[in-house]
């Protein structure tokens, strides 16, 4: 069975995610919060490295808040854009300069970190962490990670634009969507603005297409781990490939150029129609129109309107804290208080537009947006699939991007390019 949430996590998620449901637990967590923030406390630093550069702005002014409640505790703050996250950890690992909380996606990821983070398990929270987000940091029955949010991609469109070139139906099949791009750019638009400068656009989110349209998606993935399955020759792989000639056919100038900024200026000042991402880029969007119209549809890659009509939801990241933190408790306390204060969840859903990963942290649709409401509705009817790319070999994102970058520019053909794929893949599995 491909890796997607079940019926019945679906609709629990959106139940809460619409109604909400404030428990008295919730209060009793408060409650310790505000004895805790009663003693006096020697003054510590609380080291925070995250990858969320669209809520770098909101966070700073939680951790102002934070502050305010928590004498003698002062957070650090450093963001860096994701696709240079774990380059850049690594790195401040290896030179003894270790964050308290940092980001970690979970599976394979989490395997190459799991003896320097913290177990979990025993958190006030963690029993209300939805089961299905609790997947990709659990190893043998602890938790290691807190995950805070959830998140779905797509193609994000502008819906005035679309008005504008009289699209009435969002596309589900590969031929509908270049009947859309030809409709947009008879209306003077440029259908696609692509970033494939930045690696994740493609290792991750493009790759993820196929990889999630696999008839079992772990068993591929198990299979190209054996030698058992190859690249060449899979027809959903193909299917992607027409996709991505489509996308680029119809696309801005330079798009092995464009790198985030520009990509979300072009989107969000109307130059474009369409961009591969996900509500994520909802805050940024609307810093340069916040009356922008959009919403958040599928990515078709052949003619099967029911394998394409889906979104694809999973976790982005989970908070870890560093196992042999000075200020481990200082740590704990503040992922604690981020997700059971009235503040810290005001930010999660208002402020960050985060569809919370907890069952006890209400969201309406208004503070998510409208891709969110849109996730919301695939998630009802059960049309989702995963994030597959943290189940990789370690650096093999970064690996395929490079080569398809390749293949938008010229320089290799199908085979060379699914050649490479290949060759990357055996190269960098765990033995």
């Amino acid at each position: 069975m491909k890796r997607s949430l079940t019926a019945g996590s679906a609709l629990v998620l959106l139940m809460s995610f619409l109604t909400g449901c404030a428990t008295n637990g919730d209060k009793s967590a408060d409650t310790k919060t505000a004895n805790n923030n009663a003693k006096p406390k020697k003054e510590v630093t609380l080291k925070i490295f995250q990858a969320k550069v669209e809520i770098s702005e909101q966070l700073n002014k939680l951790k102002d808040e934070y502050e305010k409640t928590h004498p003698g505790v002062k957070v650090q703050i450093e963001t860096v854009i994701g696709t240079d996250y774990n380059t850049i950890l690594k790195t401040k690992f290896a030179a003894g300069e270790m964050p308290d909380i940092f980001n970690n996606e979970g599976f394979q990821q989490l395997e190459t970190w799991k003896d320097r983070v913290e177990d979990l398990s025993d958190q006030p929270w963690a029993k209300d962490v939805f089961d299905f987000a609790k997947e990709p940091t659990t190893i043998n029955g602890k938790l290691y990670g807190m995950p805070v949010s959830l998140e779905g991609y797509g193609f994000v469109y502008n819906k005035d634009l679309f008005a504008k070139a009289n699209i009435t139906e969002l596309p589900k099949t590969l031929s509908q969507l270049e009947d859309v791009s030809k409709k947009l750019q008879a209306n003077g638009v440029t259908p696609f603005v692509n970033m494939f400068q930045v690696w994740s656009s493609l290792g991750r989110h493009f790759f993820n297409n196929p990889m999630a349209k696999q008839s079992n998606t772990d068993a591929f993935i198990k299979d190209l781990n054996d030698g058992k399955a190859k690249f060449a020759g899979n027809p959903i792989f193909a299917d992607s490939l027409n996709m991505l000639d489509l996308i680029v056919k119809y696309g801005n100038k330079n798009q092995l150029t464009t790198d985030y900024n520009s990509f979300i200026a072009t989107f969000g000042s109307g130059q474009a129609a369409i961009m591969q991402s996900g509500n994520w880029t909802l805050p940024l969007i609307q810093k340069i129109d916040p009356k922008i119209n959009v919403g958040l549809m599928p990515i078709p890659i052949n003619e099967d309107a029911a394998l394409n009509d889906k979104l694809f939801v999973g976790v982005p990241n989970n908070w870890v804290i560093h196992k042999d933190s000075q200020v481990k408790p200082e740590a704990k306390e503040f992922l604690n208080w981020l997700v059971t204060s009235d503040i810290g969840k005001n930010y999660l859903t208002k402020e960050f537009k985060f569809i919370p990963a907890l069952k006890t942290i209400p969201a309406d649709a208004a503070s998510v947006g409208t891709p969110g409401e849109d996730i919301a509705k695939y998630l009802k009817e059960n049309k989702v699939l995963g994030w597959h790319w943290p189940k990789y070999p370690d650096g093999s994102p970064q690996e395929m991007a490079a080569s398809l970058q390749k293949y938008i520019a010229g320089k290799v053909n199908r085979d060379q390019l699914l050649a490479e794929f290949q060759g990357t893949w055996d190269k960098m599995k765990t033995k």
